[in-house]
């Protein structure tokens, strides 16, 4: 009887490190790595179009983070296992990767032997996390996880068109540019931007910029080119 292939939907911006999963999982009989995606917005269309039992999932992602990108996915598509990926070891960033829905949390630093053992793991149901980040989590202190806890509370606040906005002003877009990519007109853009502030109670762009870089929307690397 012939095996019934886990597949996987392979969502990460750079494709040097896309094509580093692609082979590492070509080696393993049991798993199938059945389409790529470069930002979040292309990961929503070929979850629709593949169904994948598995996406691994980069958190910070040009147009569409991972995190609304697995909201949106699971929202239309629940039976599906969202692997997320980071480079960074932030409290934050595991906390709101889980309030998003994900059934894990790997850095990209981690084995591979590790990475397909967590994509056979969350496809039976089960949770999982690289060890350095079950590790940390067991020993958070409360501070930390008080902040995180506020990150994740504050981004489940927001719809998931404001978190586009979001990230899109983060990234240095202005709202015409915002208007533009999400197909909007600028009093819109406009509007979300207040509601935004207000409820984050943020008043300028750079508190936005930060507030995203926090909770892992965007990385740090891209406020560079907005301050």
């Amino acid at each position: 009887m012939t095996m019934k292939r886990i597949t996987v939907l392979l969502a990460e911006d750079h494709t040097i490190v896309r094509e580093g999963f692609r082979k590492m999982l070509e080696f393993e009989d049991d798993l199938e790595v059945v389409g790529e995606a470069q930002d979040g917005r292309q990961a929503i269309a070929l979850a629709n179009k593949l169904r994948p039992d598995v996406i691994l999932m980069d958190i910070a992602m040009p147009q569409l983070n991972g995190l609304e990108a697995t909201r949106q996915v699971l929202k239309a598509l629940p039976s599906i296992k969202v692997l997320m990926l980071s480079a960074h070891n932030d409290d934050a960033y595991v906390k709101n990767a889980t309030e998003s829905g994900a059934m894990g949390f790997l850095l990209k630093q981690t084995s591979a032997h590790e990475v397909c053992r967590a994509i056979r793991e969350i496809h039976s149901g089960k949770k999982f996390f690289s060890s350095s980040v079950s590790r940390r989590q067991d020993r958070l202190h409360p501070s930390s996880l008080n902040r995180a806890g506020s990150l994740a509370k504050d981004a489940t606040r927001l719809t998931s068109r404001e978190m586009e906005v979001l990230q899109l002003i983060a990234e240095g877009k202005a709202n015409k540019e915002t208007a533009a990519e999400l197909g909007i007109g600028i009093k819109t853009v406009e509007k979300h931007r207040e509601h935004l502030m207000r409820k984050l109670d943020i008043h300028d762009t750079a508190g936005l910029t930060r507030y995203a870089i926090g909770a892992g929307i965007i990385e740090s690397s891209v406020q560079l080119t907005i301050v």
